[in-house]
């Protein structure tokens, strides 16, 4: 299947366009504000959005009823970045308004959550009352452990609804949430929680994936061996009904927590960027970066992106493939504020077979679903139907993002899904904890771009020199500020690793790592990474996890990864090597080295290839060129990839310009 990129695959009817979330904004723009927009011009809707940032976030403030204690001063103190304040004043809380549609959903019989795992097979729905005390139990439990307003509450849980109910009981407190999966390695997630300090745990014994049991205890221990400061794990039995929680240092039950059902509901009051969440984001140096993002922000940002880009309503069912560990979990999470019902899938979605995932979107009723390109690509490749697998009639739109989708992914999701369907892939970032381009109801679908960028956001591609492109490939900036930009790094005094991360080659304008070309229509295509942070199957890390992972091992002196994603191709990740003299890189070694970042870093990254080298090439300052080994080996001409007079040992990259010739 080959089809042209911008052939248009897919236009939504004139009746489909005018129900839209986004139709309604319109209208009430016009009926609130003044302001006409005609359906048939989005970019009008964008551009105004962005020349006229205050009165635009101020209207979203009103359109979607944000309840806060106090109210504003100001929409926004300036036009800078970083340090950008929004809505100072405002108090409010991110949790109260993802359970305020219980009453009404509840009234009209929808639950909260639908799940399924591989532990827990069949079908599960929990209601919204049945949700609200949870969340009211679990956070007076918190407070009776001492947890307050700024304490933090981490999690290494699956893809369940146990996990959404401490999130938003941690939320409720105004205390701060932080996530990794349950199959990251112990390494990865101690340098990520050690870093913050947190004051309860909760977790699971263990869980399955694939048909496999994996039992975490052993892990449990080595992190909490690594984070003193550490007083309750709050422990849930998944493998073993039977594990005791005393096992652990300060070990409860989570079916302790939910002891106290007479709890109230309460919510504290928090100003607008009190932090939400702690999310993690990698480089080439140093540990990962611990982002923080406040309640107010994700709260209007994530609104605006499931209702207006993603026409997410209360009758919806909204499920998005993805780990706890992913920011897509968090935005997945976020489906409550729309009141819609948020399916949890936990487990291998292509296992037994390559149709489960599509078994599980007909038999839970969803009507908006979600997936990694990567997700796409291997249902391509394994030859599955999904028509044919289930009743998708409830299914109206896909989004995918964690890699770019190509034009035949499209193309196979028209031919073998749903010919009436809304694609509308969305990219952004776990940094920004939102998307930059995504779909919109009201324009047609077009082969292997996106539909829009996305309202209040003033993105453009540049060039080295930071001049505008339209029709070539350039670095994605953001010009003007968003909410959800982060509020800190952790243990970033004076926010230097903050500017050197977004600010650095382009000051003045956020530069968030991405390839992008904009069309003369609007739409735009990713083209995957510009700079090194590995995105693997939609879970970003950083190359230096990697080889702190690697280098611990005492027969590699040196190494270098990148990975060779790109528009139209999947990702292959190469791990090359440096050996001590007398050691030989054999099938045992690479054995070793895959399982060490399999259950150290994590099993997401393990390398698709091992290959040994005499040096990995560096700069005069003694950096690795990653990007510029990355961009030989994807076809660059050698001398457009570096200077050998800024190299320390030019030579080095021979051998990555003779593999780039072999393997083209």
């Amino acid at each position: 299947m080959t089809i042209a990129e911008g052939t248009e695959l897919w236009r939504p009817s004139r009746e489909r366009a005018q129900a839209s979330e986004l139709a309604r904004y319109m209208r009430w723009l016009a009926e609130h504000r003044g302001l006409h927009f005609d359906i048939d011009d989005y970019r009008a809707l964008h551009r105004w959005s962005v020349e006229r940032l205050e009165e635009f976030w101020a209207s979203l403030w009103d359109f979607f009823e944000v309840r806060a204690s106090t109210p504003y001063r100001r929409v926004l103190d300036a036009h800078k970045m970083p340090g950008a304040r929004w809505f100072e004043g405002a108090q409010l809380n991110y949790a109260e308004h993802a359970l305020r549609h219980a009453a009404a959903n509840t009234d009209a019989g929808r639950p909260a959550i639908v799940s399924r795992s591989e532990l827990r097979p069949a079908l599960a729905a929990l209601g919204w009352r049945d949700l609200q005390r949870d969340v009211a139990s679990i956070a007076a439990s918190l407070r009776a452990m001492g947890v307050r307003r700024g304490d933090r509450v981490v999690s290494c849980m699956p893809n369940i609804p146990e996990t959404i109910a401490a999130f938003l009981a941690t939320a409720s407190v105004g205390a701060v949430w932080s996530s990794c999966s349950p199959d990251m390695g112990s390494g990865a997630v101690i340098e990520r929680f050690r870093q913050i300090e947190p004051k309860v745990l909760f977790a699971v014994d263990g869980y399955r994936y694939g048909g496999k049991d994996f039992d975490r205890r052993v892990v449990l221990a080595e992190i909490l061996a690594q984070l003193p400061a550490l007083e309750r794990v709050v422990l849930l039995p998944q493998l073993d009904a039977n594990a005791p929680p005393d096992s652990l240092r300060g070990g409860v039950s989570y079916a302790s927590l939910l002891d106290r059902r007479d709890a109230p509901l309460a919510f504290e009051p928090v100003p607008f960027d009190h932090p939400l969440w702690i999310v993690y984001s990698s480089g080439t140096t140093g540990l990962p970066k611990a982002i923080v993002h406040g309640h107010g922000g994700v709260l209007i940002e994530h609104l605006k992106t499931l209702v207006l880009h993603m026409n997410l309503q209360p009758a919806d069912r909204f499920c998005w493939v993805t780990s706890t560990g992913w920011i897509m979990w968090n935005l997945l999470a976020g489906g409550l504020l729309a009141g819609s019902t948020v399916l949890l899938f936990d487990g291998h979605p292509g296992w037994p077979d390559a149709g489960e995932i599509w078994r599980f979107v007909g038999a839970a009723q969803a009507s908006v679903f979600g997936c990694g390109a990567a997700m796409v690509a291997g249902a391509m490749k394994a030859g599955v139907e999904p028509a044919r697998e289930a009743d998708l009639s409830t299914l109206q739109a896909i989004g995918v993002t964690g890699s770019p989708l190509t034009a035949d992914g499209f193309a196979w999701l028209y031919a073998h899904v749903k010919r009436d369907l809304w694609v509308a892939p969305i990219s952004g970032g776990t940094d920004i904890a939102a998307a930059f381009v995504a779909g919109n109801p009201l324009d047609p679908v077009t082969a292997g771009e996106m539909q829009c960028k996305c309202l209040g956001v003033a993105v453009e591609a540049v060039d080295d020199a930071g001049r505008p492109l339209v029709g070539e490939v350039g670095e994605l900036v953001v010009s003007e500020p968003m909410p959800t930009m982060p509020l800190y790094f952790c243990n970033d005094p004076g926010g230097q690793r903050y500017r050197e991360s977004y600010f650095e080659l382009f000051p003045g304008r956020w530069r968030h790592g991405d390839w992008i070309r904009f069309t003369a229509r609007g739409t735009s295509v990713i083209y995957g990474r510009s700079d090194t942070t590995i995105n693997r199957h939609g879970i970003r890390m950083g190359t230096s996890e990697i080889y702190r992972v690697v280098e611990d091992l005492p027969e590699i002196v040196d190494s270098l990864v990148v990975d060779l994603e790109y528009l139209g191709r999947r990702s292959l990740l190469l791990l090359f090597v440096v050996l001590r003299p007398g050691c030989v890189l054999d099938d045992a070694l690479k054995s070793r080295i895959k399982e060490r970042v399999r259950t150290q870093a994590s099993a997401r990254h393990v390398p698709d290839e091992i290959q040994a080298i005499d040096e990995v090439p560096r700069t005069l300052t003694g950096k690795k060129m990653e990007l510029p080994v990355r961009k030989l080996l994807l076809g660059m001409p050698l001398e457009k990839v570096a200077s050998a007079d800024a190299m320390a040992n030019p030579a080095s990259l021979g051998y990555f310009a003779a593999l780039a010739r072999v393997n083209p």
